[in-house]
């Protein structure tokens, strides 16, 4: 149910942007800190540390390696299909009323698949589409036809960093070396915060990673805030014996993660109250919700499928019917998708 919750945040913020051209949903409410779709993004990064370290002790490392690939590549490659030969060619032939160009622009939807096939997502444009959408004017080569997926090859980043403590057999022997991984990941935030100017300053850069062969360029300074967001669930999911959870806690970090979006200080005292106001939820809230995606997982679908969908919606209707039209349309179509993606694919 977090994880529905969380993928469905992510599709009310986008709303601001991709319809009306606005900034994400609560940037400005958190000074420009953060927004709720980052909020969501974080909050994904603390459960996938908690679980997927979970998956890492039960199992082998091979059988490890194949349960992320299979719930990670699957899905994304029919996505990725769906988008460049289906949704790219219907939205260039609506909006030019031919197709003359659009197969061998040379940033068309083959080489869309050739550069984003293994999550590098070097590629966001399509053929020039998208061009007269709020999320799309002025902006060269068209708009972005999937923005989300901008997270996967951070996450794939933190699989195998936990593939690489279960081959030196750290999960098993030496615990506490993820405590001290996660400490070095946050002695990094904490000396940005102190380098910075003022409480809601802006976390300085730290330069790229890469070109790596297929799987790009990564931003220094989002690896290690995602792992340090992802660490906080993996330490959660070592220590779950030793975390007390209780109401005033969770009250607790509910009170002070809302005065650090307010007034600043988020990610040095903000992100682990919202990892411990989450992982409270998920064993504090009724226990009827523990049957809800049990089954069916429409998460990962609503995630990767929610900003193709709503990039189209807003090409054919956007806010001409109101807003919440425009959110209906929008959550129903990505659904659709979403449940397909479950049963077809994942």
């Amino acid at each position: 149910m977090l994880r529905l919750t969380l993928a469905f945040a992510v599709l009310v913020a986008h709303c601001w942007p991709l319809a009306l051209g606005r900034p994400m949903l609560g940037s400005a409410e958190t000074m420009r800190q953060t927004d709720v779709g980052k909020l969501a993004v974080y909050g994904f990064f603390v459960l996938s540390g908690f679980l997927i370290t979970g998956s890492a002790l039960r199992f082998s490392l091979p059988r490890y390696l194949w349960h992320r690939a299979l719930r990670i590549l699957p899905g994304l490659w029919v996505c990725l299909l769906l988008t460049a030969l289906v949704m790219a060619p219907a939205v260039a032939y609506y909006e030019l009323g031919t197709l003359a160009g659009f197969w061998d622009h040379p940033y068309g939807p083959w080489q869309y698949l050739r550069s984003n096939w293994l999550f590098a997502m070097d590629q966001w444009t399509i053929s020039g589409i998208l061009g007269d959408v709020p999320y799309g004017r002025g902006l060269e080569g068209g708009g972005p036809v999937n923005g989300s997926l901008w997270t996967l090859r951070y996450e794939v980043v933190c699989y195998v960093m936990l593939a690489a403590l279960v081959a030196a057999s750290v999960l098993a022997r030496a615990r506490g070396a993820v405590v001290l991984l996660l400490l070095g990941a946050y002695g990094v935030v904490v000396e940005d915060f102190v380098r910075g100017d003022g409480l809601i300053a802006r976390p300085p850069k730290h330069g790229v990673l890469g070109p790596y062969p297929v799987v790009g360029v990564f931003d220094k300074q989002v690896v290690i805030y995602l792992a340090f967001v992802f660490l906080l669930g993996a330490v959660a999911k070592l220590y779950a014996h030793r975390v007390p959870m209780t109401g005033w806690l969770a009250a607790f970090a509910a009170v002070g993660l809302a005065v650090t979006l307010r007034f600043g200080a988020f990610w040095v005292i903000g992100v682990p109250l919202l990892a411990y106001l989450l992982l409270y939820l998920a064993v504090g809230l009724p226990r009827w919700l523990h049957s809800i995606g049990r089954k069916r997982d429409y998460s990962y679908g609503i995630y990767i499928y929610a900003f193709p969908v709503q990039q189209v919606v807003a090409l054919l209707i956007g806010v001409r019917y109101g807003f919440v039209t425009y959110l209906a349309a929008s959550t129903a179509g990505t659904l659709v998708l979403a449940a397909l993606s479950w049963h077809l694919d994942e």
